[in-house]
């Protein structure tokens, strides 16, 4: 069965985005699947899949800004930037003041360059960077501009800061919890992240991935599925 459309899931942790696209498109049976971002496998939330004739939208669904809910812990440092990572560095956490550890956080407001991390999907001579980083390699990447319009800090319970952004495409959670730790010279790392909100599109909105696997035919699925209607009135709200 053929199907057109959007289908917003809430990625669990532990597998990737590409995983995700494979398993809707063998279980179902479709012939194009795609998604709108890429989520870390440490990640969860809102995944944007593109079905069909969806596809040729895909750029510009990928192209909207995006909403995370993240916990950064201070004090140590890993290569990947994230809890997957190898440690690199552990350093005593100061006691750190809100005000100390909000200023940090305003630094990264508005329009900033930031680095990719050698851990990512980025290509170098068509060699993605995760697999030059695996063989020990580090290569000269362009910092890229990014943005980021908003920010709240939620709770602190040092070492664990829990916020939410909202930020232009292309942005690194991970690297962001790295910068902001290296300004207050302890380090720190993501240690979770979910993605809440793409433009218009959010995750209380999504299939679950228990759901998911619940469903076993495309017919069932359909209900779930944004038309190409649907996705052009929500974009535009």
């Amino acid at each position: 069965m053929e199907a057109d459309g959007v289908l917003l899931i809430d990625k669990p942790a532990g597998c990737t985005s590409h995983d995700v696209v494979d398993y809707v498109r063998n279980r179902f049976h479709f012939k194009k699947v795609g998604h709108c971002g890429t989520l870390d496998p440490l990640a969860t939330g809102l995944l944007m899949l593109v079905i069909g004739k969806a596809t040729k939208i895909q750029d510009l669904l990928m192209a909207e800004d995006k909403e995370y809910a993240g916990t950064m812990k201070l004090g140590i440092a890993t290569d990947s930037q994230d809890a997957d990572g190898k440690v690199l560095e552990e350093k005593p956490v100061p006691a750190l003041t809100r005000e100390q550890i909000d200023a940090a956080f305003k630094k990264y407001t508005g329009d900033f360059y930031q680095m990719p991390p050698m851990v990512s999907a980025l290509k170098k001579q068509g060699v993605p960077l995760y697999k030059l980083a695996r063989a020990g390699k580090t290569v000269e990447r362009e910092p890229r501009l990014v943005h980021i319009s908003s920010y709240i800090i939620d709770e602190l319970a040092l070492p664990l800061v829990k916020f939410r952004i909202h930020c232009s495409k292309g942005f690194y959670v991970r690297t962001y919890c790295h910068d902001i730790g290296c300004d207050l010279g302890c380090g720190a790392h993501l240690a979770q992240l979910s993605r809440l909100k793409s433009g218009n599109f959010s995750l209380d909105r999504a299939l679950s991935w228990e759901a998911l696997q619940k469903t076993t035919d495309a017919g069932q699925l359909l209900p779930s599925l944004l038309t190409l209607p649907e996705v052009s009135r929500l974009r535009r709200q």
